[in-house]
């Protein structure tokens, strides 16, 4: 499955300002680690975790009631498997 983009990753590229440990940044430059492209990777991940969350706030009645639903009556179709 095709991971889904949530932002345009075309959008072109503006600078922050950002302020990080000294001695972090020194051992990330030894190891060749680009800062802006792990910056980016981590606040991806951050911004993935928060929408998930708020989906999730979002839908619980919803989710709530599937799986009433489910443990009431059961998955459609368990009395035919044959695992």
């Amino acid at each position: 499955m095709k991971p889904q983009r949530i932002y345009d990753e075309s959008a072109p590229k503006r600078p922050v300002n950002l302020t990080a440990n000294s001695e972090l940044v020194s051992l990330a430059k030894k190891a060749n680690i680009n800062l802006s492209q792990a910056f980016e990777e981590a606040i991806l991940s951050k911004v993935r975790l928060a929408q998930e969350q708020q989906w999730l706030d979002e839908n619980k009645e919803g989710i709530a009631a599937y799986n009433e639903r489910i443990a009431r009556n059961g998955i459609f179709g368990a009395s035919k498997r044959r695992f």
